[in-house]
């Protein structure tokens, strides 16, 4: 697989997390609260390229009742 790309199949959706958020600097728009880091692409993306697995804080937002 290239560098950069992740497969479907391993790949977290950091928009269903509770812990993701959007910052409002230009050159990090992206942040994780479990990881306490903020990047210029989504979390998971990070977590995954740097480690080779999906994200282990995966935390999906409660839904509404």
């Amino acid at each position: 697989m290239a560098k950069g790309k992740t497969s479907d199949v391993n790949r977290v959706s950091c928009h269903a997390c509770r812990h993701f958020y959007v910052t409002w600097e230009n050159d990090f728009p992206y942040g994780c609260k479990a990881m306490g880091f903020k990047g210029r692409i989504v979390p998971s993306v990070t977590v995954f390229e740097s480690s080779g697995r999906a994200c282990l804080a995966f935390d999906p937002k409660a839904k509404p009742s």
